[in-house]
């Protein structure tokens, strides 16, 4: 990132509305199960707490794959985008949803009897679900 000239903080800024107009969540992958601990569980209060839109992939940061927010704790986005097919915990989520991923190979359409996956218009590569 660091060459790219991304830069990438240390902790979360005060006054997020001041410094971004919209985040994107990608903190824990679909894997993560468990309970949040530091210094994650500070920078995803900082993320519940504020009023700039929360955009997560995926699966919403601090959410079961399956079960979503066994918690009560846990992130809870404004937007949710899918990547390929929505996970089980897509079900629990009541926000914005996109689905991108469009090329979906049959065998993995088979597989995970991924039957009901969306239309894309044209060479759209994202699709508003909910």
């Amino acid at each position: 990132l660091h060459d790219l000239r991304v830069p990438v903080l240390d902790a979360v800024p005060d006054d997020l509305p001041a410094h971004f107009d919209v985040i994107l969540d990608a903190v824990f992958g679909f894997s993560f199960a468990g309970d949040v601990r530091p210094p994650f569980d500070g920078a995803l209060r900082a993320l519940r707490e504020t009023r700039v839109p929360v955009m997560s992939v995926d699966v919403p940061s601090g959410w079961d794959v399956d079960e979503g927010d066994t918690s009560g704790d846990a992130l809870r986005p404004d937007a949710l985008i899918s990547l390929t097919a929505p996970k089980r915990c897509a079900a629990h989520f009541a926000g914005a949803h996109y689905l991108g991923g469009r090329f979906v190979p049959p065998h993995i359409v088979e597989r995970y009897a991924l039957h009901g996956l969306p239309a894309y218009k044209g060479a759209e590569q994202v699709v508003r679900i909910a």
